[in-house]
C-alpha cells in the first residue's frame, strides 16, 4: 500500500543503484566564458549529465518531465513520447528538444542554454495540450553531485529543490514558482514511483536526509492549455546549497531571454575569431558547412574552465561504463595526448592558436612527468589516471610543440629533451600502441615516434644543442629505415605480397606469434593475421612516401574484403552514408551482437569458436574515413572531398560526431542499427570533430594540413610548408 503525505524524510535509502546514461548525446553545450563552469548533455528527450566544477566531474544524471491526467496515465517523456533535436542556432551550441506524446496527447518543447555569468542550465519549456485537455505537468530531476549517484541528501520545500553531497551541490527551481515538491530514492520513494501507482503526487517529502541515490520532484504550474504553458526552469550549481540556489535564483531573475542573447552572442564571437569556414565545407547551411561550425564549437566546448587547456576526449560514459568499468565515472572525461593533439591541430587549423598554445601548456606544465614521458591519460587537473605508457603519447606533444614554433631555451631544456631523450630510451617498441590493449612495435606508435625526434632535434638545433639534435636525428632515421623490418610481414596468409601488421610483440613479422587481441576479443591468434589502418600514419606523419610499395599494397589488404570473419580481414565496410573501416581484424570493443553495452566484464573467446560466441564486436569508426581522406591527399588521389561528406552524415540530429556507427554485422530488423549512423558510443567524441575540421582544411590546401613538413621533407622530399 503506497505511503500517505509526509513533510518528513523520505524512506527508502539509500535507494536504488546510481548508473550514468547512455553515450550517445545528441546535444552538448556551454558558454564561451569562464565564469560559468557548467556543461549540459542531451540524449533520449531529457537533459543528461551536467558537468561541474569541471569538465571530468558529471553532478547530474537526467532531468525529465512526466505528464499525467490524475486518472488514467503518467508517462515519463522518454518513454511515452517521439522526440526531435534541434540546432537553434546554427553559429551556437544550443539546442531544443521536442518531445511529442506518441498517442497525440501533448508536446514537450525545451530549449537549453547555459547562463554565461554563473554555473547554471537555463531551460526554456513549452508544455501544449493536443486535445483540448488538461494534464499536470512534474519536473522529475536525479542529481549525481560531485561525480556520484550514490551519496547525496536533499530537501524539497518552498518551492525549491536543493541537493548536496557536502562538496557539490545543485539547486532547482522554476519560474512560476513549483507547487509540491519531494525528495525521495530512486525506486523506493521518488516521485517517479509515487506518481505511477495512480497517476497523482502523493508524497510530499521534506527532505532526504540519509546519503543515497536521491530523486526529486516538483508539480509545475502547466496544464498545456492557454495560460500554463510556459516555464523557466534553472538548475544552478555551487559548493554548498546556498550559494547554488543564488546563482539559479539570478539566473531565473536575469531571464531566459538576456542569457540565451549572451550565450549566443559568445558563440557567435568565437566562430568570428576563427578563420573563415573553408570552401571545401560548401556554403552556409549545407551539411557540411554546420557540421564544420558545430565541431569548432565543440572542441571548444570540450576544454576545461578552470584547468585551462585540458581538452577532454568526450563528455560521456561509454556505453554506460559508470556499469561496469569505472564508478565514479572516467574514462572519455580524461584528457589524453594523443585525443588533445588531434585537437589542437584541428584547432590550430581552423585559426584558434590560442587553444592550441594552452593545450601544449597544459601538455608540459600538467600532464608531464619528471621523467618526461607522458600518463596515459589524467584528470583534467593533470593528475595520472590510467597507469600505462604509450609513447606515441610521448611524441606528439614535440610534434605540436615544433608545429607551433615552441623553441624557448626553457621549454627545450625542461619539456622536450626529457620526452626526446625517454623516446630514444624506451623505444621503439611501446607498452601500449594508440588502441591502448597491445604492447610491442606499432607502426603508427613508431611513426609518432620518428616524427616526435625529428621535430625535437630542430628544437634543439635551435638551442645550440648541436650534438643532441644529431643523435636524435640518428635514432630517428635508424627506426625509419627498419620500421618495415619489424611490422611488415612477408610471408603472412593474407596475401601474396608484403603487407604491414598491426603489432608485432616481438619485432619478428615473419614469427607466427600470437596474442590475445583484447577488450572481449578472441585468444591466441597469429600477429601475421592482425591487420589496420593506422599503419597509415607513417604517411601522415611525413615518414613514408604515400607511393611507398609497401605502404600501397598494404591498402588492398585491409581494403580486401567487406565481410567481417575470422578467415578475412574486413576492415572496410560501404554503408549508406559512406565508407568506414574498423580498427582492426577480431575487434571485440563495440555493442553487442544485439546492440547492448559492451563491458570490459565479457569474457574473450577461442578462434574456433569466436565466430559464433565473441560477445561484443567493435564496429566502423568516422575517423578513419578522415585519414583515409588525408592519406589520398598526400598521395595525390581523388575522394577526399567524399570521405569529408561521409563523416558528416555519420552525425547524429544535433550534429554530433561518433566515435562508432553501425556496420554490416548490426542487428538487422530492429529500428535504430541502421549502417553508418552513430552507435552507442562516445558522441560527441572529440577526436571525430578535430578530425573532420583537419580534413576540410587539408582537402582546401590539397595537402593534409598537420603533416609536419620537417619530416616529410627528410624522408619525402615533401617539403611544402
Amino acid at each position: 500500500m503506497k505511503a500517505a503525505p509526509s513533510p518528513s524524510s523520505a524512506p527508502g535509502a539509500p535507494g536504488d543503484r546510481a548508473v550514468w546514461t547512455p553515450a550517445d548525446k545528441d546535444g552538448f553545450g556551454t558558454s564561451t566564458t569562464t565564469a560559468s563552469k557548467v556543461w549540459y548533455t542531451l540524449n533520449n528527450g531529457e537533459l543528461t549529465e551536467v558537468y561541474y566544477p569541471d569538465l571530468g566531474t558529471p553532478s547530474v544524471r537526467d532531468l525529465q518531465f512526466v505528464v499525467s491526467d490524475g486518472k488514467t496515465f503518467a508517462d515519463r517523456e522518454t518513454e511515452a513520447t517521439n522526440q526531435q533535436v534541434q540546432l537553434v542556432d546554427g553559429r551556437a551550441l544550443e539546442y531544443r528538444q521536442i518531445d511529442t506524446d506518441k498517442d497525440g496527447k501533448y508536446r514537450i518543447t525545451k530549449t537549453y542554454v547555459t547562463d554565461p555569468a554563473r554555473p547554471t542550465v537555463l531551460v526554456d519549456v513549452t508544455f501544449e495540450s493536443l486535445t483540448g485537455k488538461p494534464y499536470q505537468l512534474y519536473a522529475l530531476y536525479d542529481p549525481s553531485l560531485n561525480n556520484n549517484g550514490g551519496d547525496d541528501t536533499a530537501t524539497s520545500t518552498d518551492g525549491k529543490l536543493l541537493a548536496s553531497d557536502g562538496k557539490v551541490a545543485s539547486a532547482l527551481v522554476g519560474s512560476p514558482q513549483f507547487g509540491q515538491t519531494s525528495s525521495g530514492y530512486l525506486g523506493t520513494s521518488d516521485g517517479w514511483t509515487d506518481l505511477k501507482d495512480d497517476y497523482r503526487m502523493d508524497w510530499s517529502y521534506g527532505s532526504a536526509s540519509t546519503p543515497g541515490n536521491v530523486v526529486q520532484t516538483a508539480k509545475t504550474s502547466l496544464t498545456g492549455l492557454s495560460g500554463s504553458q510556459h516555464l523557466t526552469l534553472s538548475l544552478g550549481f555551487g559548493a554548498t546549497t546556498s550559494g547554488a540556489l543564488q546563482g539559479a535564483q539570478g539566473s531565473l531573475t536575469g531571464g531566459f531571454p538576456k542569457a540565451q542573447t549572451d550565450y549566443q552572442t559568445g558563440w557567435h564571437d568565437y566562430l568570428g575569431s576563427l578563420k573563415a569556414a573553408p570552401a571545401s565545407v560548401g556554403t552556409s547551411g549545407s551539411l557540411e558547412h554546420t557540421t564544420y561550425d558545430v565541431s569548432a564549437m565543440a572542441l571548444a566546448a570540450h576544454e576545461d574552465k578552470t584547468y585551462r587547456g585540458a581538452y577532454i576526449a568526450s563528455p560521456t560514459m561509454p556505453w554506460v561504463w559508470g556499469q561496469g568499468l569505472e564508478n565514479p565515472s572516467g574514462a572519455y572525461h580524461l584528457v589524453w595526448s594523443r585525443d588533445l593533439y588531434q585537437i589542437a591541430t584541428a584547432l590550430l587549423a581552423a585559426g584558434d592558436r590560442a587553444g592550441a598554445e594552452r593545450a601544449l601548456t597544459y601538455l608540459f606544465d600538467r600532464q608531464q612527468k619528471p621523467d618526461g614521458s607522458f600518463p596515459q591519460n589524467s584528470t583534467v587537473d593533470g593528475t595520472p589516471h590510467w597507469g600505462n605508457t604509450q609513447l606515441d603519447e610521448v611524441a606528439f606533444p614535440l610534434v605540436l610543440a615544433w608545429q607551433l614554433g615552441r623553441t624557448d631555451a626553457t621549454t627545450y631544456k625542461s619539456h622536450v629533451k626529457p620526452a626526446a631523450d625517454y623516446i630514444v630510451a624506451n623505444g621503439p617498441a611501446t607498452p601500449q600502441e594508440r588502441w591502448e590493449n597491445q604492447g610491442g612495435y606499432s607502426p603508427a606508435t613508431i611513426a609518432a615516434e620518428i616524427a616526435g625526434l625529428v621535430c625535437a632535434s630542430d628544437i634543439a638545433r635551435a638551442n645550440g644543442d648541436r650534438a643532441v639534435a644529431n643523435k636524435y636525428l640518428t635514432v630517428a632515421d635508424n627506426w625509419q629505415r627498419n620500421v618495415e623490418n619489424w611490422t611488415v610481414t612477408t610471408n603472412g596468409p593474407l596475401a601474396g605480397h608484403p603487407y604491414y601488421l598491426r603489432i608485432t610483440k616481438d619485432g619478428n613479422p615473419n614469427a607466427g606469434t600470437t596474442y590475445n587481441i583484447g577488450d572481449s576479443g578472441p585468444n591466441g591468434i597469429d600477429h601475421r593475421r592482425v591487420v589496420d589502418t593506422s599503419y597509415l600514419e607513417l604517411v601522415r606523419l611525413g615518414v613514408k612516401a604515400a607511393d611507398d610499395p609497401n605502404i600501397v599494397q598494404s591498402l588492398d589488404v585491409v581494403d580486401s574484403t567487406q565481410t567481417l570473419d575470422y578467415q578475412k580481414v574486413g576492415l572496410k565496410v560501404s554503408t549508406p552514408n559512406g565508407t568506414f573501416w574498423h580498427r582492426f581484424n577480431f575487434d571485440g570493443y563495440g555493442e553487442t551482437r544485439t546492440g547492448g553495452p559492451w563491458d570490459i566484464g565479457y569474457p574473450a573467446c577461442e578462434l574456433t569458436t569466436c565466430l559464433q560466441t565473441q560477445a561484443t564486436i567493435g564496429r566502423v569508426w568516422p575517423i578513419f574515413a578522415g585519414e583515409r581522406g588525408e592519406y589520398e591527399l598526400a598521395a595525390g588521389k581523388t575522394g577526399a572531398a567524399g570521405r569529408l561528406t561521409s563523416v558528416a552524415k555519420a552525425g547524429n540530429a544535433g550534429y554530433m560526431l561518433p566515435e562508432q556507427v553501425w556496420d554490416e554485422n548490426s542487428p538487422s530488423g530492429q529500428p535504430g542499427f541502421t549502417p553508418g549512423e552513430g552507435t552507442f558510443s562516445a558522441t560527441p567524441l572529440a577526436w571525430t570533430h578535430a578530425q573532420f575540421v583537419r580534413l576540410a582544411w587539408s582537402i582546401q590546401a590539397n595537402r593534409p594540413v598537420e603533416q609536419p613538413s620537417i619530416v616529410a621533407c627528410r624522408y619525402t622530399g615533401r617539403c611544402t610548408n
